[in-house]
């Protein structure tokens, strides 16, 4: 019987359904659900309140109707078997409450997938708070390039394969396990519907500050993840962050496989011989003591090295050879994103990087860095998500720019899900910098950023632009101004 949330649905045969409809189709991970459903041969619609490109072209590409905004005549023209929420919907949007009142069959995003893709796959599951988009697209790579034709889920846009989604017919399914709450009526974690035998754990730091309150809830969702692996299952996780080997060792059932990027460490897989250069990193990769052989890696940064023997060591699991896992790695491309070179005009190296959290900030600092010692760095941040914008890790940041010639920092305007007293004090910041030797300034207007930035920058410069949103376009901004001082200079 529905309750008042309706006719919400945990689990679905897949034959049950034909006509598919989403209620907020233009998020990424919405979108590219869409696109998957209707690969899998779905009929598919969709709703958003806006549907702008590159999500709007994509949909169209795919065949996929998407109505704007949010109306109840939108169920009317789409006549769904199953209409999937996304978790941006709130419960008094129209479409959602008409979905209710219809009493018509409803999933989150996240039970959808679980029940009708990886019910009957061998889910491999990464999860953990940094690194998982990297990671689950190095894995679905290597067992592409392995020849075992897995589907795959992630949360940015791969370099191989031009897109987040791959359905195959292998017996594997690689998803990105993501820790954020599921849909207006389940506050718990995406990553708690995807039924994982092979997951990986990266790390366990704080963040997400608007859903979780303190460090102890935020481990709490991954202590119910990691008790979802069975007893045949495996779970590789980060020696890097004792508290996540201390939950995985309590809670999992199945076989737990640590790695660290440390050498010498004690862990199952470890590196050796680690070196960075314009190809990337090259490593040796020592498994439980013995050495297995050479990895070359096209990314630059311990943590992507970090990275690629969590997939070694879960690939291991799933049986593939070492000449295997180290052919797709040497292959993979990366993300876009993620320390992406995006123009050079000049002679100044532009490169887009996702980084928000300090951890992350202060690798990819360090990888650039090692990729490009001869270089000077400038490094140019946007504290956007909500856990960024506030203080919590104010004394995290003052020492994640090492590495960094210079710092520019913008400063985020007021969030009402920010408590006052709460904000990240952006001028405190730029002076803990600044005594560090680094030369720091803050900006509440991007386009005085670009013009600082485009004015001051030199030839041989890389310029790092670090923000997990659109930084108010300031990437495309900037280029432009380059491309038009490089013209004027020529």
């Amino acid at each position: 019987m529905a309750d008042d949330n309706g006719n919400v649905l945990d689990t679905l045969e897949p034959g049950s359904v034909r006509r598919v409809h989403l209620v907020g189709v233009a998020g990424t991970g919405m979108g590219s659900f869409a696109g998957m459903l209707k690969a899998a041969g779905y009929e598919v619609t969709g709703s958003d309140e806006n549907v702008y490109p590159p999500m709007s072209d994509m949909l169209k590409a795919w065949g996929i109707p998407a109505s704007s905004p949010y109306r109840p005549e939108n169920l009317d023209a789409a006549k769904p078997d199953l209409v999937i929420i996304g978790n941006v919907i709130r419960r008094v949007n129209p479409e959602a409450t008409a979905v209710r009142e219809r009493g018509l069959k409803q999933m989150s995003f996240p039970a959808a997938l679980g029940s009708l893709f990886l019910e009957r796959a061998h889910s491999v599951v990464v999860a953990g708070t940094h690194g998982k988009t990297t990671t689950s697209s190095m894995m679905a790579h290597v067992l592409v390039e392995a020849g075992r034709d897995p589907s795959f889920l992630v949360g940015g846009v791969t370099q191989n394969y031009a897109g987040n989604y791959r359905v195959g017919k292998g017996a594997h399914f690689v998803v990105e396990g993501d820790e954020y709450d599921t849909a207006y009526w389940d506050k718990g974690s995406k990553f708690l519907h995807y039924r994982p035998r092979t997951a990986i754990l990266t790390s366990v730091e704080f963040d997400h500050a608007d859903i979780f309150k303190d460090l102890p809830h935020y481990e709490a969702t991954f202590q119910k993840f990691v008790r979802l692996i069975p007893q045949d299952g495996q779970l590789i996780v980060c020696a890097a962050y004792p508290n996540a080997v201390k939950l995985a060792r309590e809670g999992c059932q199945g076989r737990v496989i640590t790695y660290i990027a440390k050498e010498g460490a004690d862990a199952d897989y470890v590196p050796r011989d680690v070196s960075f250069g314009a190809e990337g990193a090259r490593f040796q990769v020592v498994e439980k003591g013995q050495v297995l052989g050479t990895v070359v890696l096209p990314m630059g940064g311990l943590h992507n090295v970090e990275n690629a023997l969590s997939v070694i060591a879960a690939a291991r699991g799933l049986g593939l050879s070492f000449d295997e896992i180290a052919q797709g790695l040497s292959t993979f491309r990366g993300v876009k994103r993620r320390q992406e070179p995006r123009g050079e005009p000049g002679g100044i190296l532009v490169v887009d990087d996702f980084a928000h959290h300090p951890t992350a900030v202060r690798e990819t600092i360090a990888a650039i860095h090692h990729r490009y010692p001869e270089r000077r760095l400038w490094a140019i941040f946007e504290p956007r998500s909500n856990t960024s914008r506030r203080n919590i890790h104010q004394e995290d940041y003052a020492h994640a720019f090492t590495g960094a010639a210079r710092a520019s920092l913008k400063v985020p305007e007021r969030h009402d899900k920010v408590p006052v007293g709460e904000e990240l004090d952006v001028p405190r910041l730029v002076k803990d910098l600044q005594a560090q030797g680094i030369a720091a300034e803050g900006s509440t207007d991007v386009q005085s950023l670009v013009d600082l930035v485009a004015r001051e920058s030199r030839a041989g410069d890389i310029l790092l632009v670090m923000s997990n949103g659109a930084f108010g376009g300031f990437i495309e901004k900037l280029l432009v101004a380059l491309r038009a001082r490089a013209g004027e200079t020529a």
